[in-house]
């Protein structure tokens, strides 16, 4: 059967209903593809994904070209289709990204260089957002978390726990992944996840509800395909595994990063620049060909695919 066994446990992890989801594909996808042409992957810069755990609601990032700005967007489903994304009601001011959230719906968190008790200030922190009626309260930073250098990429798990990637001191390279314990109502310390870092950067790291095992984007590995690709790593034992590339079925040339799992497991969810538009052939393209292409996933901006979490043969090394 295409959908492994290791699937099924993943599928049951994340609460897996068995209905279909308004993200589900109708075919199998093996390889990665471009998710919702024309309304989430549009040719513009559409980035890190996360859905709301009924699957009908999807935040993600869309950023001018040259990365300085940031908005998330949001696109609801509604009478069977994805409607086109409008800026997020709490976005748009100032530099947002990297939305995620909690297992019951009721809480939010992003990365963002918005004021802090009304001062500006130049990195990019983590903020936090508790459900209020039909939108969100005021988002606060997480200042357990926070550092004078940048943070981002918040995953928290089903211990509490929070895994991000900062900039900060006391790491093995330039962007690193870690983790903050919970403690109380917030966070503990956060510890450097060596065994995960490089002298390079990770810079995104996606990790499983109950922390068996994680995916994260690296530029630092000698197997590395593009600017960045993606990895998993298993927790046997208490420590991370050396992480593995999975593969140039998943991994493009380009930068593939920001991993998501859907919230019924079945699906990778992720960000790459890949191009398909090759060499020229020798046939002249009209004006129309031309600009349908460039303005349309995979011109070498970001785009959001999607592919089967079968089709990334995640088998665990633990108890070998």
């Amino acid at each position: 059967m295409y959908r492994s066994a290791l699937t099924m446990v993943l599928a049951l992890t994340f609460c897996d209903s068995g209905a279909a989801s308004p993200y589900a594909s109708p075919v199998p996808l093996p390889r990665p593809v471009p998710f919702a042409p024309g309304v989430v992957s549009t040719g513009l810069s559409d980035g890190p994904p996360t859905f709301s755990p009924d699957g009908r609601t999807l935040y993600f990032l869309r950023n001018s070209p040259d990365g300085r700005w940031w908005t998330i967007v949001a696109s609801h489903y509604r009478d069977g289709r994805w409607n086109a994304a409008e800026v997020a009601p709490f976005s748009g001011r100032y530099n947002d990204a990297d939305p995620t959230f909690s297992r019951d719906g009721r809480t939010l968190w992003l990365a963002s260089n918005r004021p802090v008790d009304g001062r500006a200030h130049a990195d990019t922190d983590i903020f936090v957002a508790h459900r209020d009626g039909d939108g969100w309260g005021e988002f606060r930073r997480v200042d357990a978390v926070s550092s004078p250098a940048d943070e981002y990429f918040p995953i928290v798990v089903d211990s509490g726990a929070m895994y991000f990637a900062s900039e900060r001191d006391g790491g093995q390279g330039g962007t690193d992944v870690w983790r903050a314990p919970r403690a109380g109502d917030g966070f503990g310390p956060p510890e450097n996840l060596a065994a995960l870092n490089t002298p390079g950067n990770e810079i995104e790291a996606f990790a499983a509800p109950d922390e068996s095992w994680l995916i994260l984007a690296s530029d630092g590995r000698a197997d590395t395909l593009g600017k960045y690709d993606l990895y998993v790593s298993w927790r046997c034992d208490g420590a991370w595994t050396e992480p593995r590339h999975l593969g140039d079925g998943i991994n493009s040339d380009a930068k593939d990063y920001a991993p998501k799992l859907s919230p019924d497991g079945r699906y990778l969810f992720f960000t790459s620049n890949r191009s398909t538009f090759g060499e020229p052939k020798g046939r002249r393209l009209t004006t129309a060909e031309l600009d349908r292409r460039l303005n349309a996933p995979g011109n070498g901006l970001n785009d959001v695919y999607q592919v089967d979490v079968a089709a990334l043969k995640l088998v665990s090394p633990c108890g070998r």
